[in-house]
């Protein structure tokens, strides 16, 4: 089993799915409100994303302490 490339992580494909989807939202203009609001969702996007790549990170750290700790003979 090779190295696992952690930018085909099933979260951070996600993640970047979702970052863009908003960006492109943000950008289309065709929900033109405040500022403000375009702000607003830029932080919830990035506070999501934060917790969702912490949780990823764990998750990904205890599967492989215990797959590291199975014994093979």
């Amino acid at each position: 089993m090779g190295p696992i490339n952690p930018l085909n992580d099933p979260v951070l494909v996600y993640l970047r799915a979702l970052l863009g989807s908003r960006i492109d939202r943000l950008r289309d203009g065709s929900e033109r409100s405040a500022g403000a609001s375009a702000i607003e969702w830029a932080i919830i996007t990035a506070i999501l994303a934060i917790i969702a790549i912490t949780i990823g990170a764990t998750i990904r750290n205890l599967i492989v302490s215990k797959a590291n700790s199975i014994k093979t003979e």
